[in-house]
């Protein structure tokens, strides 16, 4: 029980999709393996691929600042991902 649940929606800027895929999928394996990470997905819209669904959950608050605070989450999302990107949404849920 418990935890804190991550959903992001990300739409990337006009012929940057594909790059942020590649990045993502670069991404996803190691944000995967971090300790506190109970779930961490992320997909593709099939009709608009530009529009990236993430769904991470995460045992703490504290496990969800790592997240950020790790090195691959700034080289590949701060540092490549997110200047490539038209609009980013972020919502935090507390699981009941």
């Amino acid at each position: 029980g418990g935890g804190l649940l991550v959903v992001a929606q990300w739409e990337a800027k006009e012929g940057q999709e594909d790059r942020v895929a590649g990045i993502l999928r670069d991404f996803l394996p190691e944000a995967q393996g971090e300790p506190g990470v109970k779930l961490f997905l992320i997909s593709r819209a099939t009709d608009n691929p530009a529009q990236f669904l993430f769904y991470e959950l995460f045992s703490d608050e504290a496990a969800f600042k790592a997240h950020q605070d790790s090195a691959h989450f700034k080289t590949h999302i701060a540092g490549q991902a997110l200047p490539l990107l038209a609009r980013r949404e972020r919502t935090q849920y507390a699981l009941m």
